[in-house]
């Protein structure tokens, strides 16, 4: 390989890792997928949605409880059980990376039951965010979980309204 040959290739070989980088760096901040009201659909003969605006740690312990516990009753029938939680207010709190800059900073309790969540999600546990709570309280989109079961709606109480209006059952825990 000449000199030339070989400089060619380390600039390509280091433009290439460089540009990795800038593609992992951009997919580091991402946020979740944007979901329109009608992109919601009902799924199984039974579906469920559970409210959360709340952001008391024990509170939403207990939806994640009665969450797998509603998912036990059915056994492992994907197509028999739909669930959902939306979350807005206080309750996007548990979907964040972090809570830096918010309201909720030190709420690191908060934090940690979203492995849970994520326990639940292999069941097929969808979450839907409301978008107005993260512009009024100015946290940026990024700052969510980037996760394939989670998704932003424009509103949660529209949310939880169209969901009903589909078919689901409404549960607030609390």
């Amino acid at each position: 390989m000449t000199d030339n040959a070989l400089i060619s290739s380390r600039r390509g070989l280091l433009a290439a890792a460089a540009s990795g980088l800038a593609v992992a760096a951009s997919s580091a901040a991402a946020a979740p997928k944007q979901l329109s009201l009608a992109d919601i659909k009902k799924e199984a003969d039974i579906a469920c949605v559970y409210h959360c605006d709340f952001g008391d740690v024990a509170r939403f312990d207990q939806m994640l409880t009665n969450i797998a516990n509603h998912y036990s009753a059915y056994g492992a029938d994907p197509f028999a059980l739909q669930l959902a939680i939306v979350a807005h207010g206080a309750g996007v709190k548990f979907f964040l990376k972090d809570l830096e800059g918010t309201s909720w900073a030190g709420d690191d309790a908060a934090l940690k039951v979203f492995e849970r969540v994520e326990a639940l999600a292999k069941n097929g546990l969808k979450v839907h965010l409301c978008e107005i709570t993260f512009q009024r309280n100015k946290i940026d989109k990024a700052k969510a979980r980037d996760v394939p079961f989670a998704g932003f709606v424009p509103s949660g109480v529209a949310a939880v309204a169209a969901l009903q209006a589909k078919g689901f059952a409404y549960l607030k825990i609390g």
